[in-house]
């Protein structure tokens, strides 16, 4: 068999790791072998390829040093990073939220399970998501990973040396330039001779190229050039109306903080191209982002009806169900993960509690098992902390007190756990325990109401006043709904006046 066509045949299957090898023979025999240096280019980009529509998480950096902020204090409905209260949402009380005060996601995918920090002081402190103690890096910090693990594959040395090559030469040939250009954006992650070569081959073209606009875009984004991605974006969809276009240049309004023009720019998609579940997806996330879970739940509705095996938006729906307190419907669409070969710690769990406040309580138990032999040392503690939910429903308090235990011997930072133990300790009338249990878990998670609330409660049993206001006013500062606070706050008033 030819070898070229092996080694083709190798790609299209995605073995490229074999196509590299057949590739580097074939260089080797024949150094100026074009079409095996093409192909030998594609294959390494394939192995550390990374798709550039999702959003990206956003590390300290980006949260805390943001030169992009419009306004300070955005209006109620316009912001991702100050969300509103939204309409459709349950009571804070029901559903966990994060540390910028958006509600825990169905589906983990970047940006929505950590909070951010308003402060340089949170950010170094508490950069962690739910699901994992690690801290959350920077998206630079991820790409600079990529492009040196990426070497592994050419212990000689790089493959291409970048230094020597003539940029204007390869971008008056399109073939050799684009997948020349891939290489140098995602295997070596050099952006700026990545952008250089964008810029000739554009010009080469004439600017009559959609695709070198795109790629134009995806440079100036990396460089955290956003004004300048979004008009060659612009210019990019005036030419070809690609649906990457415009998940592109959405995903560049919401790091400008614009959802409502986020929205926009996926619906003059949808006009384009009707029933495209990714911008249809991407309208919902908008939404679940600003608190509005109505529309987001529409939104995802609209998907399974275009995809009905669209994992992220059962989940979603799944988890809006939940939290709404229709536990039977929630379970229904946990069950259609599982049918779709979903098998994993957090369903099992989820599909635990669906079961307990359906008053299924033979399956329960069973479902617990399975996540807890399922789980691993990041995800343990959550599937224990829920477990210790349903001892103290069944009325056990010591194997509540057990089981949240165990939650934090498998993470010491689950800031939940310790707000329940402040409680178990209380009504057993250990008070410098709670206490203690109480103060662990405000500075764990700041943006929680309750261990600021409980200890408020506390302190003022113990007459420390001012301690007590104190609490009290952080925890209507997490909560602005919680009315128990502001009740006790209106007491403290009086007893200061009474003094």
């Amino acid at each position: 068999m030819d070898p070229m066509f092996l080694a083709y045949s190798y790609f299209r299957r995605r073995k490229y790791q074999k196509c590299d090898e057949i590739c580097s023979q074939l260089l080797e025999k024949n150094p100026y072998d074009q079409s095996a240096w093409a192909l030998k280019t594609r294959a390494l980009t394939g192995q550390v390829y990374v798709d550039e529509v999702d959003v990206d998480e956003e590390g300290i950096a980006e949260m805390v040093m943001d030169d992009n902020a419009i306004a300070t204090v955005a209006r109620p409905g316009t912001s991702l990073r100050k969300p509103g209260t939204g309409q459709g949402l349950p009571s804070q009380g029901v559903r966990p939220v994060t540390n910028s005060g958006r509600p825990v996601s169905g589906f983990v995918r970047p940006g929505t399970q950590s909070g951010r920090p308003g402060t340089m002081e949170q950010a170094i402190r508490t950069p962690r998501t739910a699901h994992t103690a690690r801290p959350v890096t920077s998206a630079s910090g991820r790409f600079v990973r990529l492009g040196t693990a990426s070497m592994l594959s050419t212990p000689d040395g790089p493959f291409i040396n970048l230094a020597r090559l003539n940029f204007s030469k390869y971008a008056a040939r399109p073939n050799l330039a684009k997948a020349l250009f891939e290489y140098i954006f995602h295997h070596e992650n050099d952006v700026r001779n990545a952008l250089e070569l964008a810029s000739l081959a554009t010009e080469a073209c004439q600017f009559k190229d959609w695709w070198w606009k795109v790629q134009l875009a995806k440079c100036y984004y990396r460089l955290g050039m956003f004004r300048e991605s979004e008009s060659q974006l612009k210019s990019a969809i005036k030419q070809q109306e690609m649906i990457d276009s415009f998940l592109y240049l959405g995903k560049v309004y919401v790091r400008l903080d614009q959802p409502l023009r986020a929205v926009d720019i996926y619906k003059q998609g949808l006009e384009k191209f009707p029933g495209e579940t990714t911008l249809l997806t991407g309208i919902a996330r908008i939404h679940e982002g600003l608190n509005e879970m109505d529309d987001a739940v529409k939104f995802y509705k609209d998907v399974l009806h275009f995809d009905n095996m669209h994992v992220e938006a059962i989940a979603c729906i799944a988890t809006h169900h939940f939290y709404t307190d229709q536990p039977e419907v929630a379970l229904k669409f946990y069950r259609r993960l599982l049918q779709m070969g979903v098998y994993n710690t957090e369903l099992f769990n989820n599909l635990g509690l669906c079961c307990f406040y359906a008053q299924q309580y033979d399956m329960t138990l069973t479902c617990f098992e399975r996540a807890l032999s399922l789980a691993d040392d990041t995800t343990s503690g959550d599937v224990w902390f829920n477990i210790g939910h349903v001892a103290l429903g069944i009325g056990d308090v010591n194997l509540a007190y057990q089981c949240f235990r165990m939650s934090l011997a498998s993470n010491n930072d689950h800031a939940e756990a310790y707000n329940n133990l402040g409680v178990l300790e209380l009504r057993r009338g250990h008070i410098e325990e709670a206490r203690a249990f109480f103060q662990a878990s405000f500075v764990l998670a700041p943006h929680m109401y309750e261990p600021h609330y409980n200890f408020a409660a506390l302190a003022d049993q113990l007459g420390d006043l001012q301690s007590s206001y104190n609490a009290a006013k952080r925890a209507v500062d997490a909560y602005e709904g919680h009315v128990d606070s502001k009740e006790l706050i209106q007491q403290l008033k009086q007893h200061f006046t009474l003094l």
